[in-house]
């Protein structure tokens, strides 16, 4: 075989395999499309990645359907939703007595609350409100409703309550109107809490409550 019939050859079979690369993308990007509308948006790369190797019997990365997805302009719809503050007038402010001292001792010495927004697939929404215990950031309670209000707060504090009815801890929070309500803080002061509070737009006061939301928020997308 001459050189050129050799270069030929090669060129061949370089148009072969570029042409057989083009038909699995174009197949590649239709399933992800089809899983996407199926699923109404709310899948990540990573779900979809796993629905595709399901379906076609591959073997695919997350980054190569990250890159597909991006190139496609095709996101997950979930976002953890900010909290939706109700504009009030706060009737009983606490000092930030915890102060980012994230450290406990023993279990019950200190107590992180806070509340979040989810965006179901019908269109609704759930609201989560959740105690950790920072002596091991293990969830002490938690509670799910479709409205953000007084009740959803107070419920939580109530199971924690119950769960540790000896507990006296330090109970840390944000100023949203839930927290800062006379109700809230009697309830407190019936277990001998110490009410602390983050100062106003500080989130990082809160800050493992906050990582524990962007955590759930990542396994909701994954």
């Amino acid at each position: 075989m001459s050189e050129t019939e050799k270069l030929n050859a090669q060129i061949r079979l370089l148009e072969a395999k570029n042409k057989q690369l083009e038909m699995e993308i174009k197949t590649i990007a239709c399933e992800i499309i089809k899983v996407y509308k199926e699923v109404q948006g709310i899948y990540g790369y990573r779900r979809i990645k796993m629905n595709i190797n399901r379906n076609l019997n591959t073997k695919y990365n997350h980054k190569r359907i990250y890159r597909l997805m991006k190139s496609l302009n095709l996101k997950s719809v979930i976002r953890k939703k900010r909290k939706n503050y109700v504009k009030s007038t706060p009737q009983i402010t606490a000092e930030n007595i915890l102060n980012r001292d994230f450290s406990a001792a023993t279990t019950n010495e200190k107590w992180l609350t806070d509340l979040t927004e989810f965006k179901l697939t019908n269109g609704t929404k759930a609201y989560l409100s959740t105690i950790i215990d920072l002596y091991d950031n293990s969830i002490v309670s938690y509670v799910v409703g479709h409205s953000n209000n007084n009740k959803l707060v107070f419920d939580t504090l109530d199971i924690a309550v119950a769960n540790n009815p000896t507990a006296k801890p330090i109970f840390h929070s944000g100023r949203g109107y839930q927290y800062t309500s006379k109700n809230f803080k009697a309830k407190l002061d019936k277990i001998s809490a110490t009410q602390s509070m983050s100062y106003v737009g500080r989130c990082i006061d809160n800050g493992p409550i906050e990582w524990f939301w962007e955590l759930l928020n990542l396994k909701c997308i994954i």
